[in-house]
């Protein structure tokens, strides 16, 4: 039994004498294979340096391709060139005017960019100003960088730099001519009352023409028109005078409602604020009223605004000859059709039309048709397919009666 013991240990010892050496040579393989791994990294990186990335027009970013010469480092296209150049001449203690600059010198609007975001970073102790948002904002939009522009307008609303007025407005601005984003621009609106901030007539200006803008069809327009009512009052709440074009798009926004009285309330009270009516106050004023029903008072105010040696809107124009032409008021139709030929404009086909059907079934058939018969030598006045449709449209009526 001993000796059957002493078998036993022997064995043991020389395994373990055996695992002991390549324990050894496992420990110093990886050690030696890291540290030639290592020296050989450095070599190749010291003799192929890595070309920088920069973003193109197309915003994807341009890598170094592998280059077949080792000797030879990778070439660099002109726009990378170029922004290493900017990067150059900013370093090391550029200031917010010197980035405005920069960016303000840059043709390509994604090239702006990454300057922008690349001074954002450079430096711990800078930081854009408002005027360096409101240049890159208006870069990108120019660009037509238009998800680039959304994103540097709400990262400067909300606190990436100092709050101006007109940084806000630039903002407002931009989200007035975009579809769905108006709301927003009101919503930006409410925060610069709710602040220091004080809206001045541009920002009320530019959120009147977006409300304007959306005016329709009649039911459209009233439910617009408490939000116009509203606006006009916190301008006049905050004391900032209107100007000329202000009272205009006023006095639109109650005549494309039929508020009349209003309207004309307006445009009474223009004097107020060293204003006077011009010839689209007039024409909006003319159109409203001949459309509420109110025709000569619209006449009224056409022949004053002609005596004035304002000339109405093409729009204006052709709703008051329609009116006058559906009250059988003839001879004053054709007068304004005649002063409107005069002023390089011509009614348009359902214009005419209501004119000479309009004769026709006053019982004024020849009249009509030597009118389209004067009109057609007018030359401008109507071409060739727009009198060949009147006329067969009279001789059918005609027929009728």
């Amino acid at each position: 039994m001993k000796s059957h013991k002493w078998l036993k240990h022997t064995k043991r010892r020389p395994s373990l004498l055996r695992l002991q050496k390549p324990s050894v040579v496992a420990l110093m393989g990886p050690i030696s294979n890291r540290l030639l791994s290592s020296v050989r990294s450095n070599i190749r990186r010291s003799l192929f340096p890595l070309s920088t990335t920069f973003a193109t027009a197309t915003n994807t970013s341009i890598s170094a391709s592998p280059n077949p010469n080792p000797r030879n480092p990778p070439s660099r296209t002109p726009l990378e060139k170029q922004f290493e150049t900017w990067i150059d001449r900013l370093k090391p203690g550029f200031t917010s005017s010197d980035v405005v600059d920069a960016l303000r010198s840059q043709s390509d609007p994604d090239l702006a960019l990454d300057i922008f975001r690349w001074t954002s970073r450079a430096r711990r102790d800078y930081r854009h100003d408002d005027l360096a948002y409101r240049t890159i904002l208006q870069i990108s939009i120019s660009g037509r960088r238009f998800d680039a522009a959304v994103s540097l307008a709400e990262e400067a609303v909300s606190g990436a730099c100092s709050p101006s007025v007109p940084l806000y407005n630039d903002v407002i601005r931009f989200y007035c001519s975009r579809r769905g984003f108006v709301n927003r621009s009101f919503d930006l609106f409410r925060k610069m009352r709710s602040s220091d901030l004080r809206p001045t007539l541009d920002t009320y200006s530019m959120l009147l023409h977006a409300l304007i803008r959306r005016f329709g069809r009649r039911e459209v327009c009233y439910t617009y028109l408490p939000a116009v009512k509203s606006l006009v009052r916190q301008m006049k709440t905050a004391g900032v005078i209107p100007d000329q074009v202000f009272l205009n798009m006023v006095v639109k926004a109650y005549s494309m409602c039929l508020e009349m009285e209003e309207a004309i309330r307006v445009f009474k009270g223009m004097g107020l604020y060293g204003c006077e009516p011009d010839k689209h106050t007039y024409a909006y004023v003319v159109k409203g009223l001949v459309e509420k029903g109110r025709l000569e008072q619209g006449l009224g105010f056409y022949r004053e605004m002609r005596e004035k040696g304002f000339v109405p809107s093409r729009c204006a124009y052709n709703v008051l000859v329609s009116g006058l032409a559906l009250e059988r008021r003839f001879d004053e139709a054709v007068e304004v059709v005649f002063d409107m030929i005069g002023n390089s404009m011509s009614p348009d086909l359902l214009t005419y039309r209501t004119l000479l059907e309009e004769m026709c079934r006053g019982g004024r058939e020849r009249e009509a048709f030597e009118l389209l018969g004067e009109l057609k030598g007018k030359g401008r006045a109507m071409n060739e397919k727009t009198h060949s449709r009147l006329f067969d449209g009279l001789r059918l009526l005609c027929r009728d009666f």
